[in-house]
Protein backbone atom coordinates (compact mmCIF):
# COMPACT_ATOMS: atom_id res chain seq x y z
CA UNK A 1 0.00 0.00 0.00
CA UNK A 2 1.84 3.13 -0.89
CA UNK A 3 1.01 6.54 0.65
CA UNK A 4 0.86 9.52 -1.65
CA UNK A 5 0.03 12.39 -0.07
CA UNK A 6 -1.49 15.76 -1.14
CA UNK A 7 -0.32 18.91 0.20
CA UNK A 8 -0.35 22.60 -0.60
CA UNK A 9 2.33 23.51 -3.34
CA UNK A 10 4.00 26.73 -3.53
CA UNK A 11 4.26 27.75 -6.43
CA UNK A 12 5.08 30.83 -8.81
CA UNK A 13 2.45 32.96 -10.41
CA UNK A 14 1.32 32.61 -13.77
CA UNK A 15 2.76 35.04 -15.17
CA UNK A 16 6.08 34.15 -13.89
CA UNK A 17 6.42 30.16 -14.37
CA UNK A 18 8.30 30.77 -17.52
CA UNK A 19 11.11 32.89 -16.04
CA UNK A 20 10.87 30.91 -12.90
CA UNK A 21 11.55 27.02 -14.07
CA UNK A 22 14.81 25.93 -14.36
CA UNK A 23 16.92 22.78 -15.19
CA UNK A 24 17.40 20.62 -12.11
CA UNK A 25 20.77 21.53 -9.88
CA UNK A 26 22.70 18.42 -11.27
CA UNK A 27 22.63 18.34 -14.41
CA UNK A 28 23.92 22.42 -15.38
CA UNK A 29 27.56 23.53 -14.07
CA UNK A 30 28.15 26.85 -11.96
CA UNK A 31 29.12 28.32 -14.96
CA UNK A 32 25.71 26.99 -17.19
CA UNK A 33 23.68 27.88 -14.56
CA UNK A 34 25.31 31.31 -13.85
CA UNK A 35 24.87 31.93 -17.80
CA UNK A 36 21.14 30.54 -17.31
CA UNK A 37 20.28 32.90 -14.61
CA UNK A 38 21.69 36.06 -15.71
CA UNK A 39 19.46 39.02 -15.93
CA UNK A 40 16.72 36.58 -14.36
CA UNK A 41 15.82 37.27 -10.86
CA UNK A 42 13.35 35.29 -11.24
CA UNK A 43 15.17 32.14 -11.72
CA UNK A 44 14.95 29.04 -9.07
CA UNK A 45 18.38 28.58 -9.92
CA UNK A 46 19.19 31.45 -7.23
CA UNK A 47 17.47 28.99 -5.05
CA UNK A 48 18.67 25.73 -6.01
CA UNK A 49 22.68 27.03 -7.06
CA UNK A 50 22.68 29.60 -5.20
CA UNK A 51 26.27 29.80 -5.43
CA UNK A 52 26.26 31.38 -9.06
CA UNK A 53 25.64 34.81 -6.77
CA UNK A 54 28.77 34.21 -4.68
CA UNK A 55 32.38 34.39 -5.28
CA UNK A 56 33.88 31.94 -7.63
CA UNK A 57 36.33 30.85 -5.02
CA UNK A 58 34.13 30.07 -2.36
CA UNK A 59 33.67 26.55 -1.51
CA UNK A 60 30.08 25.29 -2.92
CA UNK A 61 29.61 23.19 0.38
CA UNK A 62 30.42 26.54 2.60
CA UNK A 63 27.54 27.82 5.04
CA UNK A 64 27.60 30.78 2.68
CA UNK A 65 26.26 28.81 0.16
CA UNK A 66 22.93 27.78 1.96
CA UNK A 67 22.17 30.29 3.86
CA UNK A 68 22.15 32.35 0.36
CA UNK A 69 19.87 29.82 -1.29
CA UNK A 70 17.75 30.30 1.88
CA UNK A 71 17.67 34.10 1.41
CA UNK A 72 16.57 33.73 -1.97
CA UNK A 73 13.84 31.98 -1.36
CA UNK A 74 12.65 34.21 1.30
CA UNK A 75 13.15 36.40 -1.37
CA UNK A 76 10.84 35.26 -4.00
CA UNK A 77 8.14 34.29 -1.53
CA UNK A 78 8.32 37.88 0.25
CA UNK A 79 7.83 39.37 -3.64
CA UNK A 80 4.67 37.77 -4.56
CA UNK A 81 7.09 35.27 -7.51
CA UNK A 82 6.01 32.22 -5.12
CA UNK A 83 2.82 31.61 -3.45
CA UNK A 84 0.94 28.57 -1.78
CA UNK A 85 -2.19 27.08 -2.72
CA UNK A 86 -4.88 27.40 -0.60
CA UNK A 87 -5.45 23.76 -0.01
CA UNK A 88 -3.88 20.89 -0.06
CA UNK A 89 -4.46 18.73 -3.27
CA UNK A 90 -2.55 17.48 -6.07
CA UNK A 91 -0.86 19.05 -9.19
CA UNK A 92 -0.78 16.91 -12.16
CA UNK A 93 2.27 17.46 -14.66
CA UNK A 94 3.20 17.07 -18.22
CA UNK A 95 5.92 16.90 -19.90
CA UNK A 96 6.49 17.04 -23.80
CA UNK A 97 9.70 16.52 -25.86
CA UNK A 98 9.07 15.66 -29.45
CA UNK A 99 6.73 13.07 -29.71
CA UNK A 100 7.44 11.78 -25.83
CA UNK A 101 4.60 12.67 -23.43
CA UNK A 102 4.96 11.93 -19.94
CA UNK A 103 1.96 12.65 -17.28
CA UNK A 104 3.09 12.27 -13.87
CA UNK A 105 1.06 13.23 -10.20
CA UNK A 106 2.92 15.79 -8.13
CA UNK A 107 2.35 14.72 -4.28
CA UNK A 108 4.51 13.81 -0.77
CA UNK A 109 5.94 10.19 -0.79
CA UNK A 110 6.77 8.90 2.89
CA UNK A 111 9.71 9.04 4.45
CA UNK A 112 8.73 5.97 6.40
CA UNK A 113 8.10 3.71 3.33
CA UNK A 114 11.28 4.88 1.59
CA UNK A 115 12.95 3.67 4.84
CA UNK A 116 11.31 0.22 4.31
CA UNK A 117 11.20 -0.09 1.51
CA UNK A 118 7.73 0.07 -0.13
CA UNK A 119 9.53 3.14 -2.21
CA UNK A 120 12.16 0.83 -4.06
CA UNK A 121 15.60 2.27 -4.81
CA UNK A 122 18.22 0.92 -7.69
CA UNK A 123 21.24 3.26 -6.79
CA UNK A 124 23.90 3.69 -4.20
CA UNK A 125 24.71 7.34 -3.00
CA UNK A 126 27.87 9.13 -3.09
CA UNK A 127 28.16 10.39 0.83
CA UNK A 128 29.62 13.83 -0.30
CA UNK A 129 26.38 14.39 -2.85
CA UNK A 130 23.66 13.08 -0.07
CA UNK A 131 24.91 15.53 3.05
CA UNK A 132 25.14 18.64 -0.06
CA UNK A 133 21.02 17.91 -0.36
CA UNK A 134 20.92 17.10 3.57
CA UNK A 135 22.62 20.95 4.13
CA UNK A 136 20.70 22.54 1.40
CA UNK A 137 17.15 21.23 2.57
CA UNK A 138 17.25 21.70 5.94
CA UNK A 139 18.57 24.83 5.23
CA UNK A 140 15.67 25.90 3.20
CA UNK A 141 13.14 24.20 5.65
CA UNK A 142 11.89 23.33 2.04
CA UNK A 143 12.28 20.38 -0.71
CA UNK A 144 12.76 22.11 -3.77
CA UNK A 145 13.77 19.44 -6.14
CA UNK A 146 11.22 16.90 -6.58
CA UNK A 147 12.04 13.15 -6.84
CA UNK A 148 11.05 11.25 -10.35
CA UNK A 149 8.84 7.87 -9.13
CA UNK A 150 7.28 5.88 -11.48
CA UNK A 151 5.11 2.93 -10.47
CA UNK A 152 3.52 -0.11 -12.51
CA UNK A 153 0.92 1.26 -14.83
CA UNK A 154 -2.82 1.45 -13.58
CA UNK A 155 -5.82 1.54 -15.35
CA UNK A 156 -7.84 3.61 -12.52
CA UNK A 157 -4.61 6.62 -12.37
CA UNK A 158 -4.65 6.43 -16.35
CA UNK A 159 -8.29 7.45 -16.38
CA UNK A 160 -8.19 10.05 -13.23
CA UNK A 161 -4.89 11.59 -14.89
CA UNK A 162 -7.03 11.77 -18.41
CA UNK A 163 -10.17 13.49 -16.93
CA UNK A 164 -8.16 16.25 -15.37
CA UNK A 165 -6.32 16.88 -18.52
CA UNK A 166 -8.84 16.67 -20.51
CA UNK A 167 -9.49 20.57 -18.90
CA UNK A 168 -7.35 23.18 -19.83
CA UNK A 169 -3.81 23.23 -18.13
CA UNK A 170 -3.32 26.21 -14.94
CA UNK A 171 0.34 27.06 -16.22
CA UNK A 172 1.94 26.29 -20.00
CA UNK A 173 4.85 26.93 -21.14
CA UNK A 174 8.39 25.64 -23.05
CA UNK A 175 11.49 25.80 -21.70
CA UNK A 176 14.97 26.42 -23.39
CA UNK A 177 15.56 22.51 -24.24
CA UNK A 178 12.76 22.25 -26.46
CA UNK A 179 10.31 20.71 -23.36
CA UNK A 180 6.49 21.61 -23.16
CA UNK A 181 5.88 21.55 -19.30
CA UNK A 182 1.85 21.85 -18.36
CA UNK A 183 0.37 21.85 -14.76
CA UNK A 184 -3.30 21.15 -13.81
CA UNK A 185 -4.29 21.24 -9.95
CA UNK A 186 -6.52 18.83 -8.27
CA UNK A 187 -7.97 20.60 -5.46
CA UNK A 188 -11.85 19.54 -4.35
CA UNK A 189 -11.64 16.95 -1.83
CA UNK A 190 -13.62 14.04 -4.16
CA UNK A 191 -11.03 14.14 -6.93
CA UNK A 192 -8.19 14.12 -4.11
CA UNK A 193 -10.03 10.99 -2.62
CA UNK A 194 -10.15 9.42 -5.32
CA UNK A 195 -6.53 10.29 -6.33
CA UNK A 196 -5.18 9.38 -3.00
CA UNK A 197 -7.52 5.81 -3.16
CA UNK A 198 -5.87 4.95 -6.10
CA UNK A 199 -2.18 4.89 -5.04
CA UNK A 200 -3.61 2.97 -1.74
CA UNK A 201 -3.88 0.20 -3.98
CA UNK A 202 -0.29 0.01 -5.67
CA UNK A 203 1.80 -2.36 -3.70
CA UNK A 204 5.08 0.20 -4.51
CA UNK A 205 6.47 3.00 -6.52
CA UNK A 206 9.98 2.58 -7.51
CA UNK A 207 12.67 5.89 -7.94
CA UNK A 208 13.42 6.48 -11.48
CA UNK A 209 16.07 9.55 -10.52
CA UNK A 210 16.49 11.31 -6.79
CA UNK A 211 18.05 8.90 -4.90
CA UNK A 212 20.32 11.54 -2.84
CA UNK A 213 17.05 13.39 -2.50
CA UNK A 214 15.04 10.80 -1.14
CA UNK A 215 17.79 9.64 1.26
CA UNK A 216 18.38 13.64 2.44
CA UNK A 217 14.77 13.85 3.03
CA UNK A 218 14.58 10.98 5.31
CA UNK A 219 17.54 12.49 7.10
CA UNK A 220 16.42 15.66 7.69
CA UNK A 221 13.42 14.10 8.59
CA UNK A 222 15.16 12.42 11.48
CA UNK A 223 17.52 15.83 12.65
CA UNK A 224 13.93 17.49 12.80
CA UNK A 225 12.18 14.70 14.78
CA UNK A 226 9.74 16.29 17.61
CA UNK A 227 10.36 19.65 16.10
CA UNK A 228 6.90 20.75 14.82
CA UNK A 229 7.55 20.53 11.30
CA UNK A 230 4.23 20.43 9.68
CA UNK A 231 4.90 17.48 6.84
CA UNK A 232 8.62 16.66 7.28
CA UNK A 233 7.56 13.15 7.38
CA UNK A 234 6.51 13.50 3.35
CA UNK A 235 8.92 14.65 0.25
CA UNK A 236 7.84 16.24 -2.64
CA UNK A 237 7.46 14.24 -5.69
CA UNK A 238 6.58 13.49 -9.12
CA UNK A 239 4.74 9.79 -10.09
CA UNK A 240 5.00 8.33 -13.54
CA UNK A 241 2.69 5.28 -15.09
CA UNK A 242 5.96 2.47 -16.29
CA UNK A 243 4.60 2.91 -19.94
CA UNK A 244 4.60 6.63 -19.97
CA UNK A 245 8.69 6.57 -19.12
CA UNK A 246 11.07 5.75 -22.19
CA UNK A 247 14.91 5.31 -20.96
CA UNK A 248 17.69 6.52 -23.01
CA UNK A 249 20.89 4.93 -23.66
CA UNK A 250 23.97 6.05 -21.71
CA UNK A 251 26.78 5.44 -23.51
CA UNK A 252 30.72 4.94 -22.36
CA UNK A 253 33.77 6.18 -23.57
CA UNK A 254 37.67 5.74 -22.51
CA UNK A 255 40.18 7.56 -22.60
CA UNK A 256 42.68 5.07 -23.57
CA UNK A 257 43.50 1.76 -24.73
CA UNK A 258 45.57 0.62 -21.59
CA UNK A 259 48.20 -0.58 -24.31
CA UNK A 260 46.35 -2.59 -26.42
CA UNK A 261 46.09 -1.49 -30.58
CA UNK A 262 42.85 -1.33 -31.97
CA UNK A 263 43.39 -4.52 -33.66
CA UNK A 264 44.86 -6.67 -30.60
CA UNK A 265 41.96 -5.27 -28.91
CA UNK A 266 39.33 -6.19 -32.10
CA UNK A 267 41.05 -9.91 -31.37
CA UNK A 268 40.32 -10.27 -27.66
CA UNK A 269 36.93 -9.14 -28.36
CA UNK A 270 36.25 -11.83 -30.22
CA UNK A 271 36.07 -14.65 -27.45
CA UNK A 272 32.72 -12.89 -26.36
CA UNK A 273 31.15 -10.92 -29.72
CA UNK A 274 30.65 -11.49 -33.35
CA UNK A 275 32.50 -8.11 -34.79
CA UNK A 276 31.37 -6.85 -37.77
CA UNK A 277 32.09 -3.81 -39.17
CA UNK A 278 29.99 -0.75 -39.87
CA UNK A 279 30.11 1.96 -42.48
CA UNK A 280 27.86 4.25 -40.19
CA UNK A 281 28.12 4.44 -36.27
CA UNK A 282 26.14 1.99 -34.68
CA UNK A 283 22.96 2.43 -32.42
CA UNK A 284 21.96 -0.17 -30.71
CA UNK A 285 18.63 -2.17 -31.71
CA UNK A 286 18.20 -4.97 -29.40
CA UNK A 287 19.90 -6.40 -25.79
CA UNK A 288 23.30 -7.72 -25.89
CA UNK A 289 24.13 -5.70 -28.85
CA UNK A 290 26.53 -2.77 -28.72
CA UNK A 291 28.52 -0.40 -30.48
CA UNK A 292 32.49 0.38 -30.77
CA UNK A 293 33.84 3.08 -31.86
CA UNK A 294 37.52 3.05 -32.81
CA UNK A 295 39.94 5.66 -34.67
CA UNK A 296 39.24 3.62 -37.79
CA UNK A 297 35.30 3.46 -37.74
CA UNK A 298 32.74 1.69 -36.11
CA UNK A 299 31.78 -1.66 -35.69
CA UNK A 300 29.24 -3.96 -34.34
CA UNK A 301 29.01 -6.35 -31.55
CA UNK A 302 27.02 -8.62 -30.89
CA UNK A 303 27.06 -11.07 -27.94
CA UNK A 304 28.12 -14.57 -28.35
CA UNK A 305 25.21 -17.06 -26.71
CA UNK A 306 25.42 -18.65 -23.65
CA UNK A 307 27.97 -15.98 -21.62
CA UNK A 308 25.43 -14.31 -19.52
CA UNK A 309 23.13 -15.61 -16.85
CA UNK A 310 19.53 -14.53 -17.88
CA UNK A 311 17.94 -14.58 -14.97
CA UNK A 312 20.16 -12.61 -13.26
CA UNK A 313 18.93 -8.99 -13.19
CA UNK A 314 21.74 -7.28 -13.03
CA UNK A 315 24.40 -9.60 -14.62
CA UNK A 316 21.74 -9.49 -18.03
CA UNK A 317 21.65 -5.74 -17.94
CA UNK A 318 23.63 -4.50 -21.58
CA UNK A 319 26.17 -2.03 -18.68
CA UNK A 320 26.89 -4.93 -16.83
CA UNK A 321 28.16 -6.94 -19.36
CA UNK A 322 30.44 -4.40 -21.10
CA UNK A 323 31.87 -3.98 -17.71
CA UNK A 324 32.60 -7.48 -16.97
CA UNK A 325 33.34 -8.80 -20.47
CA UNK A 326 35.64 -5.90 -21.94
CA UNK A 327 35.95 -2.72 -19.41
CA UNK A 328 37.00 -4.42 -16.49
CA UNK A 329 39.44 -7.57 -18.22
CA UNK A 330 40.11 -5.72 -21.10
CA UNK A 331 40.97 -2.16 -20.70
CA UNK A 332 41.47 -2.22 -16.81
CA UNK A 333 38.35 -0.31 -15.33
CA UNK A 334 37.84 -2.20 -12.46
CA UNK A 335 35.62 0.73 -11.08
CA UNK A 336 33.83 3.08 -13.14
CA UNK A 337 32.89 5.22 -10.26
CA UNK A 338 35.71 6.33 -9.61
CA UNK A 339 38.49 5.57 -12.17
CA UNK A 340 39.11 8.89 -14.30
CA UNK A 341 39.35 6.94 -17.39
CA UNK A 342 35.94 6.47 -18.39
CA UNK A 343 33.65 8.96 -19.06
CA UNK A 344 29.50 9.16 -19.69
CA UNK A 345 27.44 10.40 -22.51
CA UNK A 346 23.77 10.31 -21.97
CA UNK A 347 20.88 10.82 -23.29
CA UNK A 348 19.94 12.78 -26.60
CA UNK A 349 23.59 13.40 -27.34
CA UNK A 350 23.69 10.54 -29.02
CA UNK A 351 26.23 8.95 -31.64
CA UNK A 352 27.67 12.39 -33.20
CA UNK A 353 28.60 13.01 -29.43
CA UNK A 354 30.73 9.38 -29.43
CA UNK A 355 32.52 10.21 -32.59
CA UNK A 356 33.23 13.64 -31.26
CA UNK A 357 35.24 11.95 -28.31
CA UNK A 358 36.86 9.68 -30.96
CA UNK A 359 37.94 12.11 -33.31
CA UNK A 360 39.68 14.53 -31.59
CA UNK A 361 41.49 12.30 -29.43
CA UNK A 362 39.80 12.85 -26.23
CA UNK A 363 38.33 9.08 -26.05
CA UNK A 364 40.33 6.25 -27.56
CA UNK A 365 37.57 4.12 -27.71
CA UNK A 366 33.44 4.73 -27.36
CA UNK A 367 30.85 2.22 -26.68
CA UNK A 368 27.42 2.87 -27.54
CA UNK A 369 25.03 1.03 -26.05
CA UNK A 370 20.72 -0.52 -25.99
CA UNK A 371 19.20 1.71 -23.32
CA UNK A 372 18.02 -0.32 -20.16
CA UNK A 373 14.23 -0.73 -19.74
CA UNK A 374 11.87 0.28 -17.20
CA UNK A 375 11.27 -3.38 -16.19
CA UNK A 376 14.37 -4.49 -15.73
CA UNK A 377 14.72 -0.96 -12.72
CA UNK A 378 11.83 -2.25 -11.51
CA UNK A 379 13.20 -6.73 -11.82
CA UNK A 380 16.51 -5.31 -10.18
CA UNK A 381 14.53 -3.20 -7.37
CA UNK A 382 12.32 -6.04 -6.54
CA UNK A 383 14.88 -8.53 -6.17
CA UNK A 384 16.70 -5.73 -3.64
CA UNK A 385 19.63 -5.15 -6.16
CA UNK A 386 21.50 -2.34 -7.20
CA UNK A 387 22.32 -1.09 -10.72
CA UNK A 388 25.89 -0.29 -11.51
CA UNK A 389 26.51 3.18 -12.22
CA UNK A 390 25.44 5.59 -14.57
CA UNK A 391 22.81 2.48 -16.09
CA UNK A 392 19.67 4.66 -16.76
CA UNK A 393 18.99 8.35 -18.11
CA UNK A 394 15.28 9.53 -18.03
CA UNK A 395 14.51 12.37 -19.95
CA UNK A 396 13.08 14.76 -20.72
CA UNK A 397 14.25 16.10 -17.03
CA UNK A 398 12.08 17.41 -14.31
CA UNK A 399 11.70 21.42 -14.37
CA UNK A 400 12.69 23.13 -10.92
CA UNK A 401 10.90 25.59 -9.64
CA UNK A 402 7.32 25.02 -10.66
CA UNK A 403 6.06 23.56 -7.62
CA UNK A 404 8.31 23.21 -3.72
CA UNK A 405 6.85 21.60 -0.51
CA UNK A 406 7.14 23.86 2.39
CA UNK A 407 7.58 21.20 4.95
CA UNK A 408 8.47 23.14 7.77
CA UNK A 409 5.73 25.66 7.92
CA UNK A 410 8.34 28.69 8.34
CA UNK A 411 6.76 30.54 4.76
CA UNK A 412 3.82 30.41 5.74
CA UNK A 413 4.09 31.60 8.75
CA UNK A 414 6.25 34.59 7.88
CA UNK A 415 3.39 35.65 5.13
CA UNK A 416 1.06 36.00 7.64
Amino acid sequence: MVQFLPFAALRPRPEFAAKTAAPPYDVVSVAEARALAADNSYSFLHVSRPEIDLPDDLDPTDERVYAAGRDNLHLMVASGILTPDPTPGYLIYRQQLGSQIQTGVVGLASVSEYETGVIARHELTRPDKELDRVRHIDALGVHDEPVFLLYPDSETLSTLLGEVTAGEPEIELLTDDGVSHQLWRVGDSESVDAFRAAFATLPRVYIADGHHRSAAAARVATRRAGQGDAEVEGFLSVVFGAGDLTLLPYNRAVADLAGESPSSLLKRLDASFEIVPSAKAVEPAARHDFGLRLADGWYRLRLRPGLVDENNPVARLDVSVLQNLVLEPLLGIGNPRTDPRISFVGGSRGMAELDRLVESGTAAAAFSLYPTSVGDLMALADAGEVMPPKSTWFEPKLASGLFLHDFSGELDAEKE
